[in-house]
């Protein structure tokens, strides 16, 4: 899929997020990459073969209610 050089980390490489973005959907919360990989604003991830990869959230990021 990647036409880079040289090319960028396949979707099942650990660093599969430093692939360049082919598109950029702020407005959506969403972004695809070259690889295929969908990163979502939340830190989700969907792999080109279907596995979700659950938001990671930093720790001690608590929701607050006012």
């Amino acid at each position: 899929m990647c036409q880079h050089q040289p090319p960028c980390p396949s979707a099942d490489s650990a660093d599969r997020e430093s692939a360049r973005l082919a598109a950029h959907h702020p407005e959506q919360g969403w972004s695809l990459l070259c690889n295929g990989v969908v990163l979502f604003e939340d830190t989700g991830e969907l792999l080109p073969d279907g596995r979700i990869i659950a938001p990671q959230r930093p720790r001690g990021a608590y929701l607050t209610t006012a």
